[in-house]
């Protein structure tokens, strides 16, 4: 299991750095690039950030994801800082899950899904735990329909961790 662990991570490291523009890097922060509710962005320089960790999701979704954080955010995660500070960024990345052609039991990243943004702003989400949410297909921002149901599922599942699912891969 701990191999497998290993295995995940280092993946995560792989697909973070490796899968290009196909996530929207590079988004930026204009106007019209701002999730519907909460005005979040893809954060610039995402892509350089630290792997927080990976996740394999099963069926229906079939994806592999990868969190990776701003400094704040993985300063909080190594202290164990709970709620994290104002100024945590968190930024996942997730690929349809393909089999590897190369080496048959892998699994890599196939076709991107979606960039999702949570950040941590006490007083301006103060209604939603202190957090903001985005969610973004091909760098644009999925309709309001869709963001209004982030704060539900992070409230309902998550409320006793600061709203955040991921926790820290050692």
């Amino acid at each position: 299991m701990r191999r497998v662990n290993l295995a995940l991570a280092v993946l995560a490291a792989i697909f973070v750095t490796a899968a290009g523009d196909a996530l929207g890097a590079g988004a930026g922060s204009e106007a019209t690039n701002a999730s519907p509710i909460y005005g979040v962005t893809i954060p610039d320089g995402y892509r350089g950030w630290k792997l927080v960790a990976p996740a394999l999701e099963a069926d229906p979704l079939n994806e592999l994801r990868a969190v990776v954080g701003n400094s704040v955010a993985i300063e909080a995660y190594r202290a164990g800082t709970l709620p994290f500070p104002d100024g945590t960024v968190l930024v996942k990345l997730a690929w349809k899950r393909v089999q590897s052609p190369e080496f048959e039991p892998a699994s890599v990243p196939g076709a991107a899904t979606t960039v999702q943004v949570m950040v941590k702003d006490s007083k301006k989400y103060a209604a939603t735990g202190g957090w903001g949410f985005g969610r973004f297909v091909d760098g644009k921002p999925v309709d309001e329909a869709q963001h209004q149901t982030c704060f539900a599922c992070h409230e309902a599942r998550v409320r006793g961790h600061d709203h955040v699912f991921t926790r820290y891969a050692p």
